[in-house]
């Protein structure tokens, strides 16, 4: 795997590498060791799966607050996603600082999302499918969210608005230190 930080501390890409033959490829796509080796989480108690029947439908902003609070490892494996963080970490240099990726089928990256920062992800294109695997639980109590569209963030979309999403992603209050 090749391991690319990005601009906000923890974040990183990671990228395939491919054993390439007559077949197809073998990749590893996680690896404890590897991950250790880089600084990046090496555990993790569940991969979740997120699939999307439209283009444009919006999951997000996604955040779960200490002790309980998880790294994510987001991987698109159908279609492609616009994905957003958001670092909400108040000791960081990046605090209310956001980054976009491209994530896709095509392009097999995943995204390393640290601890105390917020995700959200808008599909590019119908039937888009992602895994993500996490490092704690889900814990009910703990989840907050950010609204998408929250001013604090300004965060520049590729559409005006979501064609889908949920109740709850929509209606998630103003950011609050």
């Amino acid at each position: 795997m090749l391991f690319t930080k990005i601009d906000i501390p923890g974040a990183t890409l990671v990228e395939l590498q491919k054993f390439e033959d007559e077949r197809g490829f073998f990749a590893r796509g996680w690896c404890s060791r590897e991950f250790a080796e880089q600084g990046l989480p090496d555990h993790v108690v569940q991969m979740n799966i997120s699939y999307n029947r439209h283009k444009h439908t919006l999951r997000g902003f996604h955040y779960q607050l200490a002790p309980h609070g998880e790294d994510k490892m987001l991987r698109c494996i159908r279609g492609s996603l616009y994905d957003v963080l958001i670092d909400l970490r108040p000791e960081s240099p990046t605090y209310k600082q956001h980054l976009t990726v491209e994530l896709s089928a095509a392009n097999q990256r995943m995204l390393v999302i640290p601890k105390g920062c917020a995700n959200a992800f808008l599909t590019i294109e119908d039937h888009t499918e992602a895994t993500y695997l996490v490092s704690e639980f889900y814990a009910p109590a703990a989840e907050r969210g950010v609204r998408w569209n929250d001013s604090a963030f300004a965060v520049k979309w590729p559409v005006d608005e979501p064609a889908v999403i949920s109740d709850k992603d929509r209606t998630w209050p103003d950011y609050a230190e």
